[in-house]
């Protein structure tokens, strides 16, 4: 006796949609059509099919199953070649759910959008209260994760810190800030305001630089350098590269604005030399 796809699928606890799928991936065996052009399935297809299922509750991928009928040997299906790569899977499964739980209970604790990014850079910004961070400093720290990574963005959680308990030093922020985008498509890139924004952009990082050290920020980040380089695993070289990453965020600058942007890099860059060489 033969059944029909409808009702070996329904046997079996699956759906038609799925047999013609092991089907497609070669799984399952295609059964020859009958007179009416349907498929029609024997005693030894079901028992594939029922295999095959007990093994998608088991937790066994279809490509380890692939793998497992096709070192079958006399028809029995040796087990044991597949549970290695399953407790594998299995693994990581466990740790991919304890992330994921990670992340819910810093949602849970920050009550923001702050818990979804990194530990490290959650454990930096712990200690400020609620609502000190602005939508616009979680949205930077976000971009910044994504380009050098958890490092990276708990390095600029320090800038924010300060930020957050210097009234003085975030309004200026903000002043620089609506002024640097004020730098439009109207405004040439050598017109003389470019370069004194610059000027005052570079001594604004100046003065975040020394309150950041004058809190001890910067021996913070000696720390998470190490604490970092000392839990690498190897695996993070998957990361995005910084050159490709930078190239995908679609920043719409203005030439005179992309212009003040490097001018104050340059000007800070060298602001620190000097005052490296001044200590010394």
């Amino acid at each position: 006796m033969q059944v029909k796809i409808g009702d070996a699928a329904a046997f079996a606890g699956t759906t038609p949609r799925a047999v013609r799928h092991y089907h497609e991936i070669g799984l399952l065996p295609e059964p020859e059509r009958g007179g009416d052009g349907r498929r029609r399935y024997g005693y030894d297809d079901m028992i594939r099919l029922l295999w095959i299922r007990k093994m998608a509750d088991a937790g066994i991928s279809l490509d380890d199953m692939r793998v497992a009928f096709g070192e079958a040997r006399d028809g029995a299906l040796d087990i044991e070649s597949v549970l290695g790569r399953l407790e594998e899977t299995l693994a990581a499964q466990e740790a991919a759910i304890k992330r994921r739980r990670a992340a819910v209970q810093r949602l849970q604790a920050m009550g923001s959008p702050l818990g979804l990014l990194s530990e490290l850079v959650t454990d930096r910004l712990s200690d400020l209260p609620a609502g000190a961070l602005r939508p616009s400093d979680l949205d930077a720290l976000l971009v910044t994760e994504r380009i050098f990574g958890p490092v990276g963005a708990a390095i600029q959680a320090g800038t924010f810190i300060v930020l957050a308990t210097h009234p003085g030093l975030r309004a200026e922020e903000d002043r620089l800030e609506a002024a640097e985008a004020a730098l439009d498509d109207g405004v040439e890139p050598g017109d003389p305001r470019v370069e004194e924004l610059a000027g005052q952009r570079c001594a604004h990082l100046m003065a975040l630089n020394r309150a950041i050290e004058a809190a001890g920020l910067d021996a913070d980040d000696e720390k998470i350098f190490e604490s970092y380089e000392a839990g690498l695993t190897g695996a993070e070289g998957a990361q995005m590269s910084v050159a490709t990453a930078i190239t995908k965020m679609p920043y719409d600058f203005s030439p005179a604005r992309m212009r003040c942007v490097e001018l104050a890099g340059r000007l800070f860059g060298a602001a620190l030399a000097n005052a490296c060489s001044s200590d010394n």
